[in-house]
């Protein structure tokens, strides 16, 4: 790869309306054959943030025609109660996805919760049956955000065979099923961790590196191949003056942002490290806005697989 041409910016929010077309038509395609694909989402509390995520995904059942239903227990709701409205979900034929909205409350058993969802109905990708079936590539419900990865690697026409890719971060979420579904396209491999000796040795040997460790500009220029791709799962908010200088010092736009909002988002990757890169998903409107969008493509999913319809698993060649 080389550096001689400006970095390309993979536009996750056109991609992600890309796919939303997609699934627009498919929806279309199956109420038209009277199997409206329906998605259950439920709230539990009032977290502002949460809140934002939920109407989010709302909008984008009806934007998309999915059926959608919110349930909004109070934030008193107990672990028993609350795997009784999933239960009652998993057994209504008109839902074919089922998302709890996390975090939940802290004297919620988190576990106890996802693991009550049916397997068939977790669109969230969380269920240890969806992981053990995507890890041996079986069709499967992936995690939204490491699907989309797959996603704007495709689309962007960015190789995957035989590129070495360094993941950072290993959380169930995000680092461990990108790490399956970049091994499923063929990639080499390497997860990496906040416990890993000489990070940036091997972040240096990255033809593809994912930040998904959680902790703003913990990639740094220093850590980079030149020419690597860079995607960025992380989304930290900074509201610190001192702390967005040392990451947007001299950005006049995201200045203005800033001073508005009060606030501003920053991945994983300290942004001086994109002019590096022969492409990157910027923060926002990267990895973040393919979320949703295969949300989407789960619920899907998930409407064709609970009636027996085939898909192609998440899989590349067996060996």
């Amino acid at each position: 790869m080389s550096t001689s041409s400006p970095a390309k910016i993979l536009d996750g929010n056109a991609i992600a309306a890309e796919i939303k077309s997609e699934v627009a038509a498919e929806v279309s395609h199956l109420t038209a054959q009277g199997l409206r694909p329906g998605l259950a989402v439920v709230l539990v509390g009032s977290v502002a943030a949460s809140q934002i995520y939920v109407r989010s995904k709302v909008r984008a059942c009806e934007q998309l025609g999915i059926f959608s239903e919110m349930l909004t227990p109070p934030e008193s709701v107990s672990t028993d109660e609350l795997i009784a409205i999933v239960e009652q979900l998993n057994a209504r034929d008109e839902i074919d996805g089922i998302l709890v909205q996390l975090p939940l409350p802290s004297h919620v058993d988190t576990k106890r919760v996802l693991d009550a969802i049916s397997p068939a109905k977790d669109v969230d990708g969380l269920h240890p049956v969806n992981a053990g079936r995507l890890i041996t590539g079986r069709p499967a419900l992936a995690p939204c955000t490491p699907a989309g990865v797959i996603e704007i690697l495709k689309r962007s026409h960015l190789p995957m065979a035989g590129q070495n890719a360094v993941i950072v971060g290993r959380s169930d979420l995000a680092g461990k099923p990108a790490a399956v579904l970049l091994l499923q396209q063929n990639a080499t491999v390497t997860i990496c961790h906040s416990k890993t000796r000489d990070l940036a040795h091997h972040t240096r040997h990255a033809d593809i590196l994912v930040a998904a460790i959680g902790v703003p500009g913990f990639i740094t220029p220093e850590m980079v191949r030149p020419g690597a791709v860079l995607i960025d799962i992380g989304i930290n908010r900074i509201s610190d003056r001192a702390e967005f200088e040392k990451y947007f010092d001299g950005d006049k736009a995201r200045e203005e942002n800033f001073t508005a909002k009060g606030y501003t988002i920053v991945g994983d990757i300290h942004p001086a490290a994109f002019a590096l890169s022969s492409a990157y998903t910027p923060v926002p409107g990267g990895v973040g806005a393919l979320t949703i969008a295969m949300l989407m493509v789960n619920t899907v999913h998930a409407a064709r697989m609970r009636r027996g319809q085939s898909l192609q698993p998440f899989t590349g060649a067996g060996r």
